[in-house]
């Protein structure tokens, strides 16, 4: 591959933390507390995991040009990686995998359009 290969992919890793910059913004005016970005496991990683009170919420974040384009950007494969990541985050935790815990989808679109889908994943 060439650098229009390389290219891309530096380009998408700006866009995604731009994105990720996005939804911290959003959740720190909603009074959460960020505890961590592109926390790495052997499953996988977790875009944001954030704190409100003793609930953990583990945020993947998804952005486009549009609302539906970024929610299209959602598998059932990354679910289950952030599930499984989710679950190693928690063994460290007091409350271990008794913990409150929250799996949220966070769509960016546009110009900064943010939308926090609570509980996406139906856990929590």
């Amino acid at each position: 591959m060439g650098q229009g290969g390389s290219e891309r992919g530096r380009r998408a890793h700006i866009a995604g933390a731009a994105a990720e910059d996005v939804a911290i913004r959003a959740y720190l005016d909603r009074g959460y507390t960020l505890a961590e970005t592109r926390w790495r496991c052997p499953h996988g990683e977790i875009d944001l995991i954030l704190r409100n009170g003793a609930q953990v919420i583990f945020a993947e974040v998804k952005s486009s040009a549009t609302r539906d384009k970024a929610a299209a950007r959602i598998t059932a494969g990354q679910m289950q990686r952030v599930m499984a990541s989710a679950s190693v985050f928690l063994d460290g935790e007091p409350q271990g995998q008794l913990t409150d815990v929250r799996l949220d989808v966070v769509l960016v679109w546009g110009v900064g359009e943010v939308e926090i889908l609570e509980n996406a994943y139906g856990h929590g």
